[in-house]
């Protein structure tokens, strides 16, 4: 569950107990700002409040500002200067600003849509609060959005960048709410044992599958999901979707390959695989035996990673997660 899930059954709650509830939504910042676009904050009638917009610095503002707007229904959009020295108290190098938008929540169950369906896009007026949503295949709500918006909509669900678009005299917030992304690695091997670190601070959740003996253990990888099954079982149960990267990494075509049949027949936006392009001839070789096609087969990767002149596992590590970055945000030129 992400911060912002835990803000919204928050307000879903007090919402569902009787009590006035407000919003408050980071829509901009410039500089240095402690929370990102897309940060949320809710306080109830009473001035408790859960989740941040800011790391402590306006919080007492915004929460008195919120409780206004419990009270008389209004919108508000509030444009806050963070000093140097407020920075310094909440462990950045220098001072921004941060724009917030707040609004009443009147609605238990959009709530609770916002909190539970993943991908989705809200689209606010911030003129008056009044809402539309945009999924993949769908568009719904009160707000009409038109051809322009909803693609933009869609791209930021692709780039997970929530942000304010211009819209006739007017501004529109696509406030992006996705599953978390997702990554496979097959093979505890040693670029595994940095790649894992990096990924997660990048935002995956990280499952290490490899069958062999004392490969995938909590000390190799602490705090990671582990698998001893097979590669090819354990993707099944992983079940990829488009929100998640497959990387390959042991060289060898018995775990490699059953994996990568599992993986192409997916919608994972990424799949790799490590090995020369002589390596990877033979695997291309081998895949279109089992029965794919040239198309299938140009989704890997291989040899994996942006060309970086990568050496050591740690390096390589480093080329593998930019190009699933590249990839996570269609910026993977074809060769």
């Amino acid at each position: 569950m992400t911060d912002t899930d835990t803000v919204l059954d928050q307000a879903a709650d007090w919402l569902g107990n009787g009590k006035g509830v407000a919003l408050a939504t980071v829509i901009g910042t410039w500089g240095s700002s402690p929370r990102p676009v897309g940060s949320q904050l809710a306080v109830d009638d009473k001035g408790a409040f859960v989740g941040s917009v800011s790391g402590g610095c306006i919080e007492g503002a915004v929460v008195g500002e919120a409780l206004s707007t419990i009270g008389d229904g209004k919108v508000r959009i509030l444009d806050f200067g963070v000093t140097n020295e407020e920075a310094w108290e909440v462990g950045l190098a220098c001072g921004g600003n941060i724009r917030i938008f707040v609004e009443r929540a009147g609605d238990k169950s959009e709530i609770s849509r916002l909190a539970t369906e993943k991908p989705l896009a809200a689209v606010t007026d911030l003129s008056d609060g009044s809402r539309g949503f945009v999924t993949p295949s769908d568009i719904s709500g009160d707000l009409s959005l038109d051809d322009d918006i909803v693609a933009k909509a869609r791209v930021a669900l692709r780039d997970d960048r929530s942000g304010v678009y211009e819209a006739g005299d007017g501004e529109l917030f696509v406030h992006v709410y996705n599953p978390p992304l997702r990554l496979f690695v097959v093979g505890a091997v040693h670029i595994a044992q940095t790649l894992v670190p990096m990924a997660r601070l990048a935002g995956y959740n990280i499952t290490v599958a490899d069958p062999r003996g004392s490969f995938a253990t909590p000390d190799r990888f602490p705090e990671t999901t582990l698998s001893v099954e097979w590669p090819d079982d354990a993707l099944n149960e992983f079940a990829p979707d488009a929100r998640s990267a497959i990387v390959t990494l042991t060289h060898d075509p018995k775990l490699d390959d059953p994996a990568l049949e599992v993986a192409l027949k997916s919608d994972a936006f990424y799949i790799g695989s490590l090995g020369s392009r002589r390596t990877h001839a033979s695997r291309l070789e081998r895949l279109t035996e089992a029965g794919f096609s040239e198309q299938d087969t140009s989704r890997i990767n291989a040899p994996i990673g942006l060309d970086l002149g990568s050496a050591s596992p740690a390096e390589i590590a480093v080329s593998v997660l930019a190009e699933i970055i590249a990839a996570k945000h269609g910026k993977l030129r074809p060769e």
